[in-house]
């Protein structure tokens, strides 16, 4: 919501008490979210007003094995319903009139919602939720009619589902606002724009501790379901210190334990210092308004040279915390940012937000409208429940599963660990090329013609592929193949289009992510016992009957405890595809699971390995299935968890260094392998041989890669080793070992 554009609108009834003993409940529900593994990436996808099914889909058929880190969605809370309005039929923005925190909206039911945010988890996927706390329903509401059923008085200022009653919201001459309609009029009056009306949106009493926990309760109950995070509407006009004491009473998530990811709506603009994005940093991030209007500016002036300079720009936060974006629902609306009616622009300035290294990127996807009633219902049947997004209609927009967009998630997640731009080349005015280290390559071509030129990119020579055509193949490249040689390409960027190569795109290095095998093949979910026992792992010294081979399987994989690693393919060996069947892999040199299987000589089969926690409940890596071959001889195939390539090493890493009791150490780089630079997902090293530290970690083959060793102690404190980052390249042998002392 913004001040400049929200709209006025011309609900089984559940007591406080009642929502918090629901809370207890869910959150047990939900503990099954704790086993899931979640993809290491800083890319939101914003699906705005996306129903929960059709946010479940794109989870499991798209996001997830992209690998966007988290997907954005429209307020759960229950709502007014409107049938007419002075935009039409159920306005967009009746979403943010909220009447209860009941889980009843015009996207679904709690059921919905909470089946959603499971398929989201099961894919890798973390859900933030647009949470509306500063205000319930416009008090000048003619209409009552709720998308739950759910009462309430506008004029009363009574929301029995809540419950919030009179003396629960702020009014005129309150002593809070000193205003005598109660709506804010002067936008740069602290009080007045915190303690008054937004629109004649009814505004809560926010400094009241009984307020407060009701809002936190709310917050708590999507936590309990999954939720990992929230935008917070219209946060610029709820006081700083009562928004820290809600999030104070926040619980941890289920998924992680961590405190919800936090992003503020602060409009820019304000000339008050303490109204700025910048004063609210203290709770969280805030959304990236003037960071979107630059690259408008940028874009439209065929001035894409400029962008170099961004590190100087004035901007709502440091990059750290910013939830960077071309557009939101509001922004597009009024055409103060670049918008999907831009056509190629607005495609290009989402390849680039991926690309440079500023803020949490946030890409938007909402439903098509028309520029002179930008106020109307995204597709919805008569009585304004939204239906199945359907991404063949031209009805919705869908640029989050383009090929372009998916590719550049991949290569994001690639180069996230290096925080600079270098190696910026201004081919044009309009054509840029830059590195992110030696991590990945991107140039931009903003112009009407082909752009060719010889950039120097940072990456080790070789052939790769570019993100934005399709990537790799397991052969070759899906996408334009590109030589770098002496660290210079010469590229050819089309017309309106990008290049973007990475060291996980290489030529014969996996084929772009897919979903994991039909749903036939894994709507199976085994009992907890069944899991356990009836996928029994043939014992090496099985002598091989004629047709018939050893192969052994290693991958490295993270787990939660409970929860197991699998292989499952397409031959019977391998259990068809059917998860019921597949072949539970031994954890005794955790963080790699191994096994060894019978499976059909000379012959070619698919595969990939899955997860199951102590419920039966299945979790499939995000990658492309393996193919691969056997000949006569036994076969080793060794391959990291969401990996795409089939080819991969073990690298053995052994460390030196002294330790004082309860403190351990290890490993930690820039792929994921080695956990994303995320100390949290780091490699333990064993002490077996101390004072070297040692463990063997499966990585990519031919990889360039950096990393470091750190300390852990008994409480979780991390020391990181001194100096520069350590550098290696994998080759195609089967194992390496390095050797290194703690510096």
């Amino acid at each position: 919501m913004r001040q400049r554009s929200r709209r006025l609108l011309v609900g089984a009834v559940t007591s406080l008490a009642a929502l918090a003993s629901g809370i207890a409940a869910v959150s047990l529900a939900g503990s099954a979210s704790a086993a899931v593994t979640l993809n290491s990436s800083d890319v939101t996808a914003n699906l705005w007003s996306w129903n929960w099914n059709s946010v479940s889909a794109a989870c499991t058929n798209h996001l997830g094995p992209a690998g966007y880190g988290a997907v954005q969605v429209a307020p759960p809370a229950e709502s007014v319903s409107l049938a007419t309005s002075d935009s039409g039929v159920h306005p967009w923005w009746e979403i943010y009139q909220p009447v209860s925190y009941n889980l009843t909206s015009r996207f679904g039911t709690r059921a919905q919602f909470s089946s959603m945010v499971t398929a989201c988890h099961n894919a890798g996927v973390r859900v933030y939720v647009d949470a509306v706390v500063n205000h319930m329903a416009g008090a000048n509401n003619t209409l009552t009619t709720t998308y739950g059923g759910s009462t309430f008085s506008p004029s009363g200022y009574t929301y029995p589902a809540v419950p919030y009653g009179y003396s629960d919201f702020h009014h005129a001459n309150d002593g809070y606002c000193s205003d005598d309609d109660a709506v804010i009029d002067d936008w740069n009056n602290v009080s007045e724009v915190q303690n008054c009306m937004l629109l004649s949106l009814s505004d809560l009493k926010t400094q009241d501790s009984g307020v407060q926990t009701k809002i936190a309760t709310y917050l708590n109950d999507l936590v309990g379901l999954g939720v990992d995070g929230f935008r917070v509407d219209a946060a610029k006009h709820v006081a700083k210190a009562d928004f820290a004491a809600i999030i104070a009473k926040l619980n941890n998530t289920t998924a992680e334990g961590v405190k919800p990811y936090i992003a503020q709506e602060i409009f820019t603009g304000a000339s008050n210092s303490e109204l700025l994005p910048s004063a609210f940093t203290s709770n969280g991030d805030v959304l990236g308004f003037s960071y979107a209007m630059g690259l408008k500016t940028q874009f439209n002036n065929g001035t894409l040279g400029n962008l170099s300079t961004i590190p100087s720009w004035s901007l709502d936060a440091t990059s750290a915390q910013t939830a960077a974006m071309v557009t939101n629902h509001d922004l597009e609306r009024d055409g103060t940012t670049l918008r999907y009616q831009d056509g190629t622009k607005y495609t290009l300035a989402n390849y680039f937000l991926l690309a440079y290294p500023y803020g949490q990127p946030f890409v938007y996807d909402g439903f098509t409208f028309s520029t002179s009633s930008t106020g109307q219902s995204p597709p919805a049947d008569s009585s304004g429940f939204v239906t199945d997004t359907n991404c063949s209609n031209s009805a919705w927009q869908c640029l989050t599963q383009s090929t372009g967009v998916k590719g550049m998630v991949g290569w994001r997640n690639a180069t996230q660990s290096v925080t600079t731009a270098s190696n910026w080349t201004t081919t044009s005015g309009n054509v840029i090329g830059f590195s992110r280290g030696s991590l990945g390559w991107f140039g931009l071509n903003n112009s009407s013609s082909a752009s060719t030129a010889t950039y120097t990119t940072g990456l080790a020579d070789g052939t790769y592929c570019d993100r934005i055509t399709g990537g790799a193949s397991s052969t070759g490249c899906n996408g334009t193949a590109i030589t770098v040689s002496g660290g210079t390409a010469s590229v050819t960027i089309p017309a309106g289009s990008a290049v973007a190569l990475d060291v996980n795109a290489r030529s014969g290095g996996g084929t772009s992510p897919t979903a994991s095998p039909s749903a036939s093949s894994t709507s199976s979910s085994p009992s907890p016992s069944a899991s356990a026992s009836s996928s029994p792992t043939p014992s090496p010294s099985v002598t091989t009957s004629a047709g018939t081979v050893q192969a052994t399987f290693n991958v490295y994989a993270t787990t939660s405890t409970g929860t197991d690693v699998y292989v499952v393919g397409s031959n019977s060996g391998l259990g068809s595809w059917n998860t019921a069947n597949a072949i539970k892999l031994s954890a005794a040199g955790y963080p790699i699971w191994s096994s060894t299987i019978t499976v059909p000589g000379n012959s070619s089969f698919e595969y990939k390995y899955i997860k199951k926690d102590a419920s039966g409940n299945v979790t499939w890596e995000s990658n492309a299935n393996r193919a691969v071959s056997t000949g006569s001889a036994a076969i080793t195939y060794t391959n990291s968890w969401n990996v795409a390539n089939a080819s991969a090493t073990a690298v053995t890493f052994n460390e030196t260094a002294t330790t004082t009791t309860g403190t351990n150490v290890y490993v930690v780089g820039s792929i994921d392998a080695l956990g994303a630079w995320n100390t949290t997902n780091a490699i333990p090293l064993s002490s077996a041989n101390y004072p070297t530290w040692s463990k063997p970690v499966v990585v990519p083959q031919s990889t360039t890669f950096s990393y470091k060793y750190i300390k852990k102690d008994a409480s979780g404190n991390v020391t990181w080793e001194s100096g520069s980052n350590r550098s290696y390249t994998t080759g195609t042998a089967a194992t390496y070992t390095v050797s290194d002392t703690w510096k």
